[in-house]
């Protein structure tokens, strides 16, 4: 049997061994799914379909194009993608198989069935071959992955050449002021939320926590521009409560 190796990361404030994070985070996401798009709505109250709409925008879908969103959970994504680009195709992986289900439920899957695939997987293994899709969309996953860096690897060996990479995630507000009364409301209101429509206060707070353990929007340029990406780039919105981040496949 194969020793563990010791390596350890962080879950929320907590510390745990590398090997455990997945676990923990599976749960999460398995306890919060049937309420994971009500949630989403109250929290931001409904700002994150615009964040996702300004995503949208920067990344502009044709027709012809296949998109792999990982961490897709419901689909929000993909549903947007092609609407935009309804000759295109779209790929949604998720480790947590339930949020698929979830997402399955919604009359936007069964319209769009054709052009849909939902498959269970991890971000740091992709099931797929080498230069697969012309995109690969993150949007609010790639701080729960347990080794980012990898996660970005193999982003960019699916990516075809000449192929896109979108990551949308909570990121860090310039203004110190501003962070703190955003913290405020964070830790003091969302785990309540999450308690009160999900049943689930426990979860709630260690996505945000997962928040502040994420990096800033500077170093996570450095991390993409690390796993290969060239023309990286990102746009804040909310004044830095979420961005957008960019790369391309050179």
């Amino acid at each position: 049997m194969t020793e563990p190796d010791g390596r350890q990361t962080h879950f929320g404030f907590q510390t745990v061994a590398e090997d455990e994070k997945a676990g923990k985070v599976h749960g999460v996401f398995t306890n919060v799914a049937s309420k994971y798009d009500v949630m989403n709505d109250v929290m931001s109250a409904g700002i994150h379909r615009l964040w996702k709409d300004a995503m949208m925008d920067w990344l502009a879908p044709r027709d012809g194009q296949h998109l792999l969103d990982v961490a897709g959970g419901t689909g929000d994504i993909a549903f947007r993608f092609l609407d935009r680009a309804p000759g295109a195709r779209a790929t949604v992986l998720d480790m947590t198989d339930s949020m698929l289900v979830e997402g399955q439920k919604r009359a936007e899957a069964e319209s769009m069935a054709e052009k849909l695939d939902w498959i269970v997987g991890d971000a740091m293994a992709l099931p797929f071959e080498d230069n697969s899709f012309d995109t690969y969309t993150i949007s609010f996953g790639i701080r729960n992955v347990t080794r980012i860096g990898d996660a970005l690897a193999e982003a960019f060996r699916v990516l075809k050449p000449g192929g896109r990479l979108m990551v949308l995630e909570f990121s860090q507000m310039p203004n110190e002021g501003l962070q703190k009364l955003y913290d405020l409301y964070s830790f003091n209101v969302i785990p309540k939320m999450g308690k009160l429509i999900a049943g689930d206060a426990d979860s709630y707070q260690y996505l945000v926590e997962s928040i502040r353990r994420f990096p800033d929007q500077e170093a996570f340029v450095s991390m993409i521009r690390q796993a290969g990406f060239g023309q990286v780039k990102y746009r804040n919105l909310s004044m830095g409560i979420a961005a957008l981040h960019s790369g391309w496949k050179i």
